[in-house]
């Protein structure tokens, strides 16, 4: 159900939805804020607790886990879970999840509590991520019009390089003075920062779907989701190529432990300049056609780390590289063309959890090669692996029958 025309960007002509037009629906601003106080917190906390794995451990493997392992456990989630994305109230449901993260966050930052611990919280902290992904992107779907979406999607993608710049070189730089635990406590103001915001900003919603939330609705609707090859090639596309170049960027505080926080504001900083071609300088038919060699320039610089440049290089490597995440943004509109509307948020869901499983696997991979070989071999090894993924989905999507939302036959 989308709301009236007072809460939507209903002002702009069809397909030339504004920057401005979104600042000027009533609620995209206070969902903005909200989201950017949560990407903050999220990597300005992650910095920190990778730090204090990787001093507690000398593991690469460990640290790695640390900052991405929660989302290993997006995949339960999505399979027992994420029926709830269209099934809860938006807006009740939006300021749980962010509170639920100032909780974790803190327990987190108890000194008392051991390693295991800590991956016990991450493990929670994934199952509740998993049906947050897709109440987020289905709201902002109701939020906007259908032309605005791509739009409003890329300005959420954008604040995301800008907060991971901000916080991870608000991070590195109270790393210097301040302890780990001390940042995860500034994590939590932030969460519960977002948490009034959404509160106070979104109005009231009934869910999207009708029914209650089980592990049955999921599974079905999972199946129906998969059962269309043009979907399903989607799914690949968005959750292993990127996926696997997340785990070259989960080694670089062993790869340069004194500047991985420059290497991820580079990184953010590419993904913001990608975004911005992608959704605002492309034209919608030059953009459909460069999903497959954007993935492909995401993984190639990544190839030279195995001679260990000069972190400057390295820098500028990882910046061009993450221009290719630009990528994700024409799947996702793909996507929303072959999914009916009362399944977005489980669609899109689906999409947040798997893509996060799939950096979470990575991670894991990434810190296990890194410590049998080196950081650097293992970055240049997952990026050619990426490389050769999608190369081989160029070429299952040559394939494709046109083919629409119904496709795959009767809605679960």
């Amino acid at each position: 159900m989308r709301s009236d025309s007072a809460d939507t960007a209903t002002s702009a002509a069809p397909g030339h939805v504004s920057y401005s037009d979104l600042f000027r629906t009533r609620e995209f601003t206070p969902f903005f804020l909200a989201a950017s106080a949560q990407g903050v917190a999220r990597t300005m906390g992650g910095l920190a607790l990778g730090t204090l794995v990787y001093r507690a451990t000398d593991s690469p493997l460990l640290s790695a886990v640390s900052m991405f392992g929660a989302s290993l456990a997006q995949v339960l989630g999505a399979t027992l879970l994420l029926s709830a994305a269209d099934r809860l109230p938006p807006r009740a449901a939006m300021t749980s999840l962010s509170l639920a993260f100032a909780a974790a966050t803190a327990l987190m930052a108890v000194p008392s509590l051991p390693i295991w611990g800590i991956f016990a919280v991450l493990l929670v902290m994934g199952l509740v991520a998993s049906v947050g992904g897709g109440v987020r992107w289905g709201l902002l779907n109701e939020i906007l019009t259908k032309d605005g979406y791509l739009i409003g999607r890329s300005v959420f993608n954008m604040m995301s390089g800008v907060t991971q710049i901000a916080g991870f070189a608000a991070g590195g730089a109270l790393l210097a003075v301040l302890s780990p635990r001390a940042i995860l406590l500034l994590s939590v103001t932030l969460y519960a920062t977002a948490a009034a915001t959404l509160w106070l900003g979104l109005r009231t919603r009934p869910p999207r779907a009708t029914g209650r939330p089980s592990p049955q609705t999921t599974w079905r609707t999972n199946a129906w989701l998969w059962s269309s090859a043009p979907r399903r090639h989607i799914y690949l596309a968005l959750w292993i190529p990127n996926g696997l170049v997340v785990g070259c960027e989960s080694l670089y505080v062993p790869y340069a432990p004194q500047s991985a926080g420059a290497l991820f504001a580079c990184g953010a900083l590419g993904m913001l300049i990608g975004d911005v071609l992608v959704a605002r300088v492309l034209p919608p038919k030059t953009r459909s056609r460069l999903g497959i060699p954007l993935l492909l320039l995401l993984a190639t610089p990544y190839l030279l780390f195995a001679l260990r440049p000069p972190i400057l290089l390295s820098a500028v490597l990882v910046t061009v590289a993450s221009v290719g995440f630009g990528a994700s943004l024409i799947q996702q509109e793909r996507l929303l063309t072959l999914t009916p509307p009362t399944l977005t948020g489980h669609a899109l869901g689906l999409h947040s959890s798997g893509m996060l499983t799939m950096q979470g696997v990575s991670a894991t991979l990434a810190g296990t090669l890194a410590q049998l070989t080196s950081p650097a071999w293992t970055m240049t090894a997952l990026a050619a692996a990426s490389a050769g993924v999608t190369g081989g989905l160029a070429v299952a999507m040559r394939r494709e029958r046109p083919t629409g939302p119904d496709a795959a036959g009767r809605l679960p």
